[in-house]
C-alpha cells in the first residue's frame, strides 16, 4: 500500500542508503548463504564523522550484536555499520560476543575509524557460531568494495535479506527554505515479525546535522508509527536493530523544535512506514496486505491491544488468504483481546461494506465481498464506540506457502 507523498517530499528513482551525501556501502558475497553469489555480508560507511542512534529488540533473549550496539550507541555516535545475513550470531554465549567485537575490530582498521563508531548487526539461523574466516575475509573485501552507486545500495540491500523476496529501499528529498535533506533506508525482514519492534534489520542514513539525542528521539517517534504498527506472525526475534548515521553534509542543521525539524520528522516518517509496509507485503508466503484499523476505543492503548489480537489470529489470517467474508472471526477476536467492549456499539466494516452492525448481522452482498477481497489489499475497519481513541496495524495473510517457508528453515 502506497505513501501518499507530502509536497515537501521527493523519492528519488533507486534510492538507498548511499543517495545522501558522503554515505557508501557495498555487499559481498563471503560464503554464509548457501546460495552462492548472494550477497551476504556488507558495510554502511559515512566518510565524514556521524551522530547515531539505535533501536533493538525488547526480546530478554538477544543475540550478541545487539548486547555489543546497545554499548555502542550509548556514545552517540555512529560512522559505519557491518552487516551478516545467514548467521543470527544469536544463544552463542561470550564466544558469540568475542565474535561481534572482532567483527567491530576487523572493519576499523579497514576503514580507520574507531571500533567505537562501528555497529556490528546480524541476521539468519539462530545457535551457530559465526564462521570468523570467512567474516573476517567478507568484512575485507566489502570494505575495499565500497562506492555510493545505485548498485552499491542494491547490493547493501540484497545482503541483509534471509528468506526475504526482494531487496526493500528508498531515499526521500526533504525540502527546507532553498536547502535540502536526503534520507536513505534499507530494511529486511519477512517472517517472525511481531512488535516491539519485529525481526527486522533497518539501516538509514541522512545528511542532516543534528544531536544523537534528538535523533534519538526522532527515531523512537518513528518506529512507533512505522515498524510497531507492523505483525506477520507474532514471534519476536532475537536480533532486530534499526539504526540511523546523521553526518551533516547537506549543511542544514537541527538543533530544536521547528519547522525544519518537522520537515524532517515528516521525511524520516515517510522512509520507514515505507520500509515497514514493504516488509508486510514481502511476509513469508503472503498474498495480501491487510490494514485493520480500530476507532472509537477507550485508550490509545486499547485499540492497539484489539487491532494487534485480530492482527494475529490465525483464523483470521487464514480467512483473508482465502478471500473469506468469515467476520466472526474478526469480532471474536476483538472480544477476547481483554478490552472493555460493548457489542451493541460495534461494528465492522471490511473493504468499506458493512458486515456487522451494532452488534447484529448487517445485510451485504458476499459474491461482492468475496470479490473484493480477492485483490491484494484488505482494508478492516472496527469500531467499538468506547471512546474517541484509534490505532492502525499493518499485517499479512497465513498461507499455505508460509508453513513450508518455515518447516524447511533449519536451526
Amino acid at each position: 500500500m502506497k505513501e501518499n507523498t507530502p509536497e515537501s517530499l521527493e523519492e528519488i528513482p533507486s534510492g538507498s542508503v548511499v543517495t545522501p551525501k558522503e554515505f557508501q556501502a557495498s555487499g559481498i558475497y563471503c560464503g554464509l548463504k548457501t546460495t552462492k553469489n548472494r550477497p551476504d555480508i556488507g558495510v554502511i560507511f559515512s566518510k565524514i564523522p556521524a551522530a547515531g542512534a539505535a533501536l533493538f529488540t525488547t526480546n530478554k533473549i538477544c543475540a550478541a550484536p545487539v548486547v555489543l550496539g546497545k554499548k555502542i550507541i550509548k556514545q552517540g555516535k555512529l560512522r559505519a555499520i557491518i552487516v551478516n545475513s545467514g548467521n543470527a550470531n544469536a544463544c552463542t554465549g561470550e564466544r558469540g560476543y568475542k565474535n561481534a567485537e572482532e567483527m567491530a575490530l576487523t572493519a576499523s582498521k579497514l576503514l580507520e575509524i574507531s571500533e567505537e563508531e562501528i555497529l556490528v548487526s546480524s541476521t539468519g539461523v539462530i545457535g551457530k557460531h559465526l564462521p570468523m574466516d570467512k567474516i573476517s575475509a567478507g568484512i575485507e573485501q566489502a570494505s575495499r568494495s565500497l562506492g555510493n552507486t545505485a548498485a552499491h545500495g542494491n547490493a547493501i540491500a540484497q545482503a541483509i535479506m534471509t528468506t526475504d523476496t526482494l531487496p526493500k529501499s528508498i531515499a526521500i528529498k526533504v525540502k527546507t527554505s532553498g536547502n535540502e535533506i536526503l534520507i536513505g533506508g534499507i530494511s529486511k525482514g519477512s517472517g517472525m515479525i511481531s512488535p516491539n519492534l519485529a525481526t527486522m534489520l533497518c539501516f538509514l542514513t541522512t545528511d542532516v546535522r543534528i544531536s544523537a539525542e534528538l535523533l534519538q528521539t526522532c527515531l523512537k517517534s518513528s518506529a512507533d508509527q512505522s515498524f510497531n504498527r507492523i505483525t506477520i506472525d507474532g514471534h519476536m526475534s532475537t536480533n532486530d536493530t534499526i539504526a540511523i548515521l546523521a553526518n551533516g553534509a547537506s549543511g542544514v542543521e537541527i538543533t530544536s523544535a521547528g519547522t525544519k525539524l518537522t520537515l524532517f520528522q515528516e521525511g524520516l516518517d515517510y522512509v520507514t512506514r515505507y520500509l515497514a509496509k514493504a516488509i508486510v507485503m514481502d511476509g513469508e508466503g503472503a498474498t495480501k496486505f491487510i490494514q485493520i484499523f480500530v476507532k472509537g476505543a477507550k485508550s490509545f492503548a486499547d485499540a492497539t491491544k484489539i487491532a494487534r489480537t485480530i492482527a494475529d489470529s490465525p483464523l483470521v489470517k487464514t480467512a483473508m488468504n482465502g478471500s473469506d467474508p468469515n467476520w466472526g472471526r474478526i469480532v471474536s477476536a476483538a472480544g477476547y483481546a481483554g478490552v472493555e467492549l460493548d457489542e451493541a456499539h460495534t461494528t465492522l466494516y471490511i473493504n468499506n461494506i458493512l458486515v456487522y452492525e451494532k452488534g447484529m448481522p448487517a445485510s451485504f452482498d458476499y459474491g461482492v465481498l468475496k470479490t473484493s477481497m480477492q485483490k491484494q489489499d484488505i482494508f478492516i475497519c472496527l469500531q467499538i464506540g468506547t471512546g474517541n481513541y484509534s490505532d492502525t496495524i499493518w499485517t499479512c495473510d497465513l498461507s499455505k506457502e508460509y508453513i513450508s517457508i518455515n518447516a524447511d528453515y533449519h536451526t
